[in-house]
């Protein structure tokens, strides 16, 4: 059998729900190889099909997506395809409302690599010509030296599916105080935003507390591809009072580094997943 490879194809930017760490924002590598039998160019797959045909069954199946184990004892669904509670592990719950192309379900009790590649291997499998007998997704982590986060979001402003109200990026970041690396800031961001929804205002609905005393915001807004809410526990939310662009993320963090050190030059390198983001200087 012959062999052809594509590593970093693309990378899914995502989130998904976990039991204890609840919305996690995640952003994963994409490598394939496509095993089979040689076509009449000689050739496994043509390398200028890939983005055409691979990529964009990845980009339409997980990308920018809430991907959800469907086989969670925790979840539960409701008639609408977008529309599902997930219980915490501490007695709270998250509760997500959207269309139906928001939300992926995954026949696993969990979301772990090896899931979503294989759900993405049988997809594959349907639109490669009959020559491609073999599909081999491997999805991994960037390597990250230094601090990083994992964040949720949604725009409801973008015209493509970023307007989805809960996907996420696992990212890097830097900050330079006078030029030096500050990793001591740049831990401290971290930890804060670890496992975090960043929301805007503007998007708040209702907040309550429940019976035993748990608060609860909700985020609600009408995007092109329909209307979204989403209901989370409070502290596992920070508030911005603008969008939630990478652009207005970094602006936020150089402003409020700033106010701790006013004498100096701040700059932010704010990833928005692998390899792109914003950079503000203050």
């Amino acid at each position: 059998m012959n062999h052809l490879f594509i590593d970093n194809l693309t990378v899914i930017d995502f989130a998904y729900l976990d039991h204890q760490r609840g919305l996690v924002g995640e952003s994963w590598i994409a490598d394939i190889v496509l095993g089979g039998e040689l076509d009449e160019q000689g050739m496994v797959f043509d390398f200028g099909n890939v983005k055409r045909t691979i990529k964009r069954v990845i980009d339409e199946r997980v990308d920018h997506r809430l991907v959800v184990p469907g086989e969670a004892a925790c979840l539960q669904r409701e008639d609408s395809p977008g529309c599902l509670t997930w219980q915490l592990d501490d007695g709270s719950h998250i509760r997500h409302q959207g269309p139906e192309q928001s939300v992926v379900f995954l026949d696993h009790h969990q979301v772990v690599p090896s899931a979503v590649a294989r759900l993405l291997e049988q997809e594959l499998k349907a639109v490669l010509p009959a020559n491609v007998t073999d599909v081999e997704v491997t999805l991994r982590e960037e390597l990250i030296e230094g601090a990083y986060y994992h964040y949720v979001h949604g725009l409801k402003k973008h015209l493509g599916n970023c307007q989805r109200i809960a996907h996420g990026h696992r990212s890097p970041i830097r900050i330079d105080i006078n030029g030096r690396r500050s990793t001591a800031l740049e831990k401290h961001w971290a930890q804060q935003w670890q496992d975090i929804y960043i929301g805007t205002r503007e998007d708040l609905g209702q907040s309550w507390s429940d019976s035993d005393g748990t608060d609860y915001v909700s985020f609600h807004y009408d995007a092109e591809q329909g209307e979204f809410r989403l209901d989370l526990p409070r502290q596992r939310v920070w508030l911005l009072d603008t969008d939630t662009t990478v652009e207005l993320i970094a602006a936020f963090l150089a402003d409020e580094i700033k106010k701790e050190h006013p004498a100096d030059e701040v700059r932010v390198k704010a990833f928005e997943g692998v390899g792109k983001g914003a950079i503000a200087i203050r």
